[in-house]
């Protein structure tokens, strides 16, 4: 009986090793791709007034935002976020302690965390990948820190920030609407109501509301070449965004 044992489980033995060798390498094992990364981006706000910065950026011509791209990470008025790229948990990223710790200093606000998984072959190309976040700025319709990332590998990877740091300008005077027939009657000296009429119906008339325009306060133009595992950080006096990359063994 035990002799009988004995050669069944040698058989299944040898029968699970011959599926196994004949089984195509893929569903053996899966395999990691070459040149697996995880991506880690964190963009932070720093604390300050924007009135006690020397840098003066009224007048500096900006590119209007790129339109058909991906999106990272944006915000809409309500706070929701979009995304094409699959993200990780913030816990499961390296930078969680590193943005922890600029959120504990009470200097910075941590506008963004976002990490995912991406192969990044050599000569690769990237394409850039929109972000919208930070206050919400409803007279533009916009959040105040917005551009794009794009990460790029000649023979080291590259990464190119392009954000802009707004804020709402001052509001223009009221303008009042005077249709044009009205106009055309005041001018041939009609006067068909009394002053107090004239009064009550002008405060009760809408007025044309200007859109608030928007100011410069800071922004981020920089390539920078990255080192994996190692933290990076690229910044404006306003605006700053860690970067970090490792790659995925085995």
């Amino acid at each position: 009986m035990q002799a009988r044992d004995l050669c069944f489980k040698q058989a299944l033995t040898a029968a699970l090793a011959l599926a196994f060798v004949l089984m195509p390498a893929g569903k053996a094992l899966a395999q990691t791709p070459d040149d697996f990364y995880r991506a880690e981006v964190v963009i932070v706000e720093r604390l300050v007034d924007p009135s006690a910065l020397e840098e003066q950026m009224a007048g500096m011509p900006v590119e209007p935002p790129l339109s058909g791209i991906r999106s990272l990470w944006v915000e809409d008025a309500n706070g929701n976020r979009a995304s094409d790229v699959r993200l990780a948990a913030r816990n499961e990223l390296y930078l969680n302690q590193a943005a922890a710790r600029l959120e504990n200093s009470g200097n910075y606000r941590v506008l963004a965390t976002a990490g995912w998984y991406q192969t990044f072959p050599p000569n690769y190309n990237g394409r850039p990948m929109r972000v919208a976040v930070g206050k919400w700025l409803g007279g533009a319709g916009e959040r105040a820190v917005e551009g794009h990332i794009e990460i790029d590998r000649q023979r080291y990877l590259h990464v190119k920030v392009h954000l802009n740091h707004w804020q709402e300008g001052e509001r223009p005077e009221p303008v009042m609407v005077v249709p044009e027939a009205e106009a055309q009657a005041d001018e041939a000296g009609s006067n068909e109501y009394s002053a107090g009429d004239q009064v009550a119906e002008l405060a009760t008339r809408p007025v044309a509301a200007e859109p608030a325009p928007l100011k410069l306060i800071t922004w981020i133009r920089e390539t920078r070449r990255m080192r994996s595992e190692e933290i990076h950080f690229i910044d404006s006096p306003t605006v700053g965004v860690l970067v970090f990359f490792r790659k995925i063994e085995g």
